[in-house]
């Protein structure tokens, strides 16, 4: 990055530097912020929207006067683009920005910090000099696991999204190793994408999305198709996707808080049965989304009547045993320990709650925790082979666990032992010398 002597001029020969060289970088051109290229970056790509940018910065006022700098701090400035995180000059200047380029800008206040200022900084109403490099950028995440990174090349209009359930109207572009294997409009119901040979990914990213974005969705095999792969689209198994997605129109389904009992007992069904699908063909994912849009509905809910809160109950208890058996497929077994402690909750001895819950603590080798659960089990339905089965290899483990943890300690005593009869040796050898010098002198 540049000195801070490039920005220790006056208003006048900034504004004189800008009017020469600048470029309005803004998308009206107003001249609200103004740009001069000082270091050229790499050729490539530029920052999108939502993008985690990462800068240097210095920041003046027209007379020279430093108010900020990351580099006085040792430590380079963060922040998501387009998000509001920063003044409006930022989020429009470092769009046009490449990596590595090093750039002034002269920024209006009503693109800074306006009428208001930064008390104790930055007067009222200040044009504000900047001196910014771009280091780097990358798309947002927008999973735990970063399966799904998303990059928006055209910024959506509202602040609705699609949910669960809605009806969204997509064109979408995709691609592998960069072929081209699938260009078209499609409309499907979030949750349910699947069906229309849309991956998982894809189905997910459009809770964030609003209408009218664009945006190139970076999908690792998880969130696309998998192990399996998809021959149609000569797609091979375990294979990054690049899509490139338009949300044109979405209809949003009804949030819980605008049906009543009734309908949402009557959704449950058909979600339930769809769940069940997905579950016997193998979309693990794309069964939980399912199950979990039945929790939501009816967790809360409380029902008029036995027969009412029996059918609540029912819904209840089945969503969250399928919820734990998905989850056991996909060996996230903190999930499935979850679910399967909401259903003891409503039912203290649920058979097949007490032996999934059994089955993944034995899976985390917590076996003694997994052997009462299984002996619960047998409390519960006494000729549960299974279980028995079950209790069997827990029995096992934790004697095997005992034998390596008595080898373990073994070999560790023995080394301190082994440890402390050399360290004895040596020093009674110097004990030795010592004496017989001692001896040596009273002679």
């Amino acid at each position: 990055m540049t000195t801070d002597k490039d920005l220790s001029m006056d208003g006048q020969s900034a504004m004189a530097m800008f009017a020469a060289k600048g470029i309005d970088v803004t998308p009206n051109k107003d001249q609200g912020v103004v740009k001069v290229v000082k270091r050229q970056g790499v050729d490539g790509e530029r920052p999108m929207m939502g993008d985690r940018v990462t800068v240097h910065y210095t920041g003046k006022l027209l007379n020279g006067k430093k108010f900020d700098s990351s580099l006085d701090r040792k430590e380079p400035f963060s922040f998501n683009l387009g998000k509001g995180q920063v003044i409006k000059a930022w989020d429009i200047s470092v769009l046009s920005m490449q990596k590595g380029e090093v750039c002034t800008l002269l920024c209006k206040p009503e693109y800074a910090y306006g009428s208001a200022g930064n008390p104790g900084k930055i007067p009222p109403n200040s044009s504000l000099l900047f001196e910014m490099e771009l280091l780097s950028f990358e798309g947002e995440v927008l999973t735990d696991d970063g399966g799904i990174i998303r990059r928006i090349k055209v910024k959506g209009d509202g602040y609705t999204n699609p949910n669960d359930g809605a009806t969204v109207d997509v064109h979408l572009e995709g691609s592998c190793g960069g072929r081209l294997f699938d260009s078209r409009d499609v409309r499907f119901t979030v949750g349910e994408a699947e069906d229309k040979g849309v991956p998982l990914g894809v189905d997910r990213a459009m809770e964030k999305m609003q209408k009218g974005e664009c945006c190139i969705l970076h999908l690792k095999p998880k969130y696309g198709f998998g192990r399996e792969g998809k021959p149609e689209y000569k797609v091979g198994p375990n294979k990054d996707l690049v899509y490139e997605v338009t949300l044109k129109d979405f209809q949003r389904a009804k949030e819980s808080w605008e049906m009543d009992l009734n309908e949402k007992l009557e959704l449950a069904s058909g979600v339930k049965h769809k769940g069940n699908q997905y579950f016997k063909a193998g979309r693990f994912h794309q069964a939980i989304i399912q199950y979990q849009r039945i929790v939501s509905w009816l967790e809360m809910e409380c029902g008029v009547g036995m027969e009412q809160q029996k059918r609540i109950q029912d819904f209840l208890l089945i969503s969250q045993l399928n919820l734990a058996l998905c989850f056991l497929r996909l060996k996230e077994f903190s999930h499935v320990v979850e679910n399967c402690n909401k259903v003891i909750e409503l039912d203290g001895k649920n058979e097949k709650a007490l032996y999934r819950r059994g089955e993944a603590r034995l899976l985390r080798n917590e076996f003694s925790l997994a052997m009462a659960d299984f002996q619960q089990v047998l409390q519960v339905n006494s000729s549960n082979r299974a279980a028995r089965a079950q209790i069997s290899i827990c029995q096992r483990k934790i004697r095997e666990h005992h034998e390596q943890d008595k080898k373990i300690y073994a070999n560790m005593f023995q080394k301190f032992a082994e440890y402390d009869a050399k360290v004895s040796q040596f020093y009674y050898a110097n004990d030795t010398n010592y004496y017989i010098n001692q001896d040596a002198l009273i002679t």
